[in-house]
């Protein structure tokens, strides 16, 4: 039996594209802007991660006007949400092997952007 971390794929693994997905794996889509400022990146590091996914066929973008400006709406396909579920399973199995060896985590600052991110989630349900 190998390795859990064997299972980890690269192409979702890297830390943009596993927060693309998992931003995209919660709504059926979100323009750039919204991933892009969600994320913390810049247009460039967004879009050279984007055609990555696109490639490997995990998410769609599709570009539209509004009042005459570019929007680019991004959002997951079938494989890309089975690529992350896989992805998370892998994560779990790790963290299970080892969690009881590891000291207690601190919680997450009260005004971090990722706990801003989650409340804004759970306000959305």
């Amino acid at each position: 039996m190998s390795h859990p971390t064997q299972r980890l794929d690269n192409a979702v693994h890297q830390r943009i594209r596993l927060g693309i997905l998992t931003v995209l794996a919660t709504t059926k889509r979100v323009d750039f802007t919204f991933l892009r400022n969600t994320l913390q990146t810049t247009d460039g590091n967004l879009s050279r991660n984007l055609t990555m996914l696109e490639g490997g066929g995990h998410i769609t973008t599709e570009k539209t006007f509004e009042k005459r400006r570019p929007r680019t709406w991004i959002a997951i396909t079938p494989d890309g949400r089975r690529a992350l579920a896989a992805e998370v399973a892998a994560l779990r199995e790790i963290i299970k092997s080892v969690e009881h060896t590891l000291p207690a985590a601190h919680p997450p600052v009260a005004h971090s952007p990722a706990t801003a991110w989650a409340r804004r989630l759970d306000g959305a349900r």
